[in-house]
């Protein structure tokens, strides 16, 4: 069935008078509207700025950077939420009503779809991925027929390249959900490492926007752009959408100094570093790659996945040759408590017995994580 934006969105939140601030009237001149600080902020004059005048609510300066970056048609298409984190949950709650409605998700995958989920009041319905040989493809039958058997699943998570996978999803896999005659929700594509990925063979689907109103892709300035610590997520989807979510955010979601540092990260000279950080780390992935099929001592099995994203996904073996979580799980606490190596431990996940998941570092980092491996994988038979 064609996308409803009527449909696909809870009618309290499309009847919604979203909070008018006082910027959205007027930013220039003497503002006594807003019941600012006129004396200014409590930091010394070196770090003062405009910190006492609450930010603009939209940022239409960065928005024009996001879409020169993604080439997307307009700042209409572009949201701004705090982290991804924020994108998540504006969408469950704009789509789904509490206790009624479900969103579905693709295990292994992120976890903060199910955590956003649950506090909302909001159903998971899991269909896993194909995992055998690290696959991490979409079973596109199998989810096309929970959204065709169960109309409560109002939005769909899919992941690529995935968390914890590393991989990308099959972009005609995700066309098919896309167009799958039998769903009316949003399909939301979570892009937080498109930017590690060869664009040539998986380029990101933010483009597709114009042919699919059901599509929202998100992304994040925390990992390619190294600034997890300013909390800043994208979602870029049609115009009606991206409205909706203004509506419903806070009014001044994003902080004056995140607005500066991201205004700064998207200039020319800020994606020129950006690119340059992203090929150092491609080449430290290969290297680590090279080193972990190549380890000195026995425990360390296959990188799993395709190893598309700044981390790899590592099985930890038994003395038997298998994939262990008892063994994984010891390292995983060895390398943290006694090494001051922190990895994670992935090892619950579906189809990721025995993995750990190593972000990819600097070139000492990632010296100091492999000798610390290897003395840790002989502590623990």
């Amino acid at each position: 069935m064609p996308f409803d934006l009527q449909k696909a969105i809870r009618p309290n939140i499309l009847a919604l008078q979203p909070y008018r601030c006082a910027r959205d009237d007027y930013d220039t001149g003497v503002l006594l509207d807003a019941n600012e600080n006129a004396f200014g902020p409590s930091l010394s004059e070196s770090r003062s700025g405009d910190l006492n005048r609450y930010p603009d609510p939209l940022h239409p300066d960065i928005k024009e950077r996001v879409v020169s970056l993604r080439k997307i048609p307009s700042v209409h298409n572009v949201f701004l939420g705090v982290g991804s984190d924020e994108v998540i949950d504006l969408l469950v709650r704009i789509a789904c009503v509490p206790g009624k409605d479900k969103i579905l998700i693709t295990p292994p995958t992120y976890g903060m779809y199910s955590v956003c989920a649950q506090i909302n009041d909001v159903s998971v319905v899991k269909v896993n991925l194909d995992v055998e040989e690290g696959a991490y493809q979409l079973e596109t039958e199998a989810v096309n027929q929970a959204l065709k058997s169960d109309p409560t699943i109002k939005v769909v998570f899919l992941c690529s390249p995935g968390n914890p996978t590393s991989t990308c999803l099959n972009p005609d896999s995700i066309r098919a959900v896309l167009e799958n005659p039998d769903y009316s929700g949003l399909v939301v594509v979570d892009e937080a490492y498109i930017d590690f990925v060869d664009q040539t063979k998986n380029p990101s689907v933010s483009t597709w926007i114009t042919k699919y109103p059901n599509l929202v892709v998100m992304q994040t300035l925390s990992k390619s752009f190294g600034l997890a610590g300013i909390r800043m997520g994208v979602g870029i989807a049609n115009a009606d959408v991206i409205q909706i979510l203004n509506n419903t955010k806070a009014p001044y979601n994003i902080s004056t100094l995140t607005a500066q540092v991201a205004l700064e990260a998207l200039s020319d000279k800020g994606l020129e570093v950006m690119y340059q950080n992203i090929e150092q780390l491609k080449h430290q992935r290969d290297l680590l790659i090279e080193a972990l099929q190549n380890f000195p001592v026995a425990g360390v099995g296959k990188i799993r996945g395709a190893a598309e994203a700044n981390f790899l996904l590592v099985e930890i073996l038994n003395q038997n040759g298998e994939p262990c979580n008892k063994r994984a799980e010891q390292v995983y606490k060895n390398l943290a408590e006694s090494k001051d190596v922190v990895v994670r431990f992935r090892g619950k996940d579906y189809g990721c017995t025995g993995c750990l998941r190593i972000s990819v570092g600097t070139e000492q980092e990632m010296k100091t994580c492999l000798k610390q491996l290897e003395i840790a994988l002989q502590e623990i038979a």
